[in-house]
């Protein structure tokens, strides 16, 4: 098939601690008893979101993608056809709407008074907004362009909005705002892809910009780079790298954190560290852990002791290289994780991760939050835009179990669309989009897609019939 799609990638508070270790192994984990379509029961009336999937997740065993990106080499995703296996039953659309999982580190950095300390709450939430991706190596359904997506949280204070804008090149866009005008966070992504062999690895390319409204201050940043390992032969791992600026417009405070690629031991696997600058540049924080368990801070003097006592408790760093160096295998083994962060003594806990479901592994290994991202809650359906993406019939299928009937609605929904297009160039059209408009960051002057406002008012009675 002449595919066009794009292979995506795609509690908290200042607290003191002084313990000397965390383990995510001692953490509880949420034991659900769903009904038989995944969803959970009604208590007194109230419903509660599901806690499983209807199905679980389809086997890849007897897939290959070599066949598929052997040619792909350097190159960019574009494209290139995916079966639908390697899919998992979201949208990326959805997969963006999991930044706001940890969105009480918002509430929480509104309610403080300090700029430094809300500083620290935002470099937590920025870590937190990427950690659902810990072990999802299945890829997002491509979204069908003028698809969107809205998420309504009441209990959590927030509504989102997000819409595929581009097709050519792929850009989704998103609008969060607090229900009691508290804050903002919204932004674009261009998720840009390449194929190095035995991996691939996703650039977010876009900006996040974070208002909090009360305080007048606007944070910006971009997202680390991922990669995804051993996509040709052995067990597929994720990591996280690059360096993460947040700069907070409003008072010349800066966050520079760097996620730490897995190192040839393994020893730097899933590290975060960094610090925050005032306006002089003096440092002030150190902020450290992992995107994938918790993040603390703490003064930089301290931290510059434990590590100068550190360094001179461990062993000679040639030796430790004799013992582990070993000959290149074909796949790129995952280094044991250790799943501990060591504290220092007088750190401040700033986040941890909350527990994945303990049948995680079985549902693409969504988190709780992300379980209950494309459930049609009754009576929605009515509610939603037609665009919606919980209506995407090849979603629902495979989000069902029923791969072959996914195969067949993603095709031919890849078609409509190319027939969309074709009308539209015959007569000259250009697609215009709903909700979102191409402009300027305000705050950094790049370009970007701003919501234009009135989507939870109209709910777009007047859309395409894009499924």
């Amino acid at each position: 098939m002449n595919s066009e799609e794009e292979f995506y990638d795609a509690e908290t508070g200042l607290e003191s601690d002084d313990s000397c270790e965390v383990s995510f192994k001692d953490a509880l984990v949420f034991d659900g008893k769903p009904g038989a379509d995944g969803r959970a029961a009604q208590e007194n009336g109230v419903w509660e979101r599901r806690k499983t999937l209807p199905a679980e997740m389809i086997s890849r065993n007897n897939f290959s993608v070599w066949n598929i990106l052997k040619k792909c080499i350097g190159m960019e995703l574009s494209k290139i056809a995916m079966p639908v296996v390697f899919n998992e039953p979201l949208s990326f659309l959805q997969r963006i709407s999991e930044y706001m999982e940890h969105t009480h580190l918002i509430h929480r950095a509104c309610s403080l008074s300090d700029s430094m300390e809300r500083m620290q709450v935002v470099a937590a939430f920025a870590v937190s907004a990427v950690a659902s991706q810990w072990e999802r190596t299945g890829k997002p359904f491509n979204p069908l362009l003028g698809e969107t997506y809205e998420l309504t949280r009441e209990e959590e204070g927030y509504r989102l909005i997000s819409e595929q804008v581009s097709h050519h090149p792929p850009v989704s866009a998103f609008h969060a705002q607090s229900l009691k005008q508290e804050f903002e966070f919204h932004g674009s992504i261009y998720p840009k892809l390449k194929f190095w062999g035995k991996s691939v690895e996703a650039e977010p390319k876009g900006t996040m910009t974070l208002e909090l409204l009360k305080h007048k201050e606007v944070y910006t940043w971009t997202n680390p780079l991922c990669c995804v390992h051993n996509i040709i032969l052995g067990k597929l791992w994720i990591e996280q790298y690059g360096t993460v600026e947040i700069l907070n417009h409003s008072t010349g405070e800066k966050c520079v954190l760097t996620f730490k690629p897995c190192g040839m031991f393994g020893k730097e696997l899933h590290k975060v560290e960094g610090f925050i600058q005032d306006k002089s540049k003096k440092k002030r924080r150190v902020i450290y852990g992992k995107w994938t368990e918790c993040m603390y801070s703490v003064e930089p003097k301290v931290y510059d002791a434990y590590k100068k006592s550190e360094k001179k408790s461990s062993g000679d760093p040639k030796k430790l290289r004799q013992e582990h160096s070993s000959d290149g295998e074909d796949a790129d083994e995952m280094p044991e994780v250790q799943e501990t962060v060591t504290v220092i003594p007088g750190s401040a806990l700033l986040w941890r991760i909350t527990p994945r479901p303990a049948h995680s592994a079985q549902m693409y290994n969504f988190t709780s939050f992300a379980l209950t991202l494309n459930e049609l809650e009754p009576g929605m359906e009515r509610l939603l835009a037609p665009t919606d993406c919980r209506l995407r019939p090849d979603i629902r299928a495979m989000e069902n179990g029923d791969i072959d009937s996914a195969s067949t609605e993603k095709e031919r929904l890849e078609e409509k669309q190319r027939a969309a297009r074709r009308e539209r160039s015959k007569d000259e059209e250009e697609w215009s989009t709903r909700w979102f408009q191409l402009g300027r960051n305000p705050h950094t002057g790049a370009e970007d897609w701003l919501y234009t406002g009135g989507y939870f008012d109209r709910k777009c009675s007047d859309c395409p019939n894009i499924y």
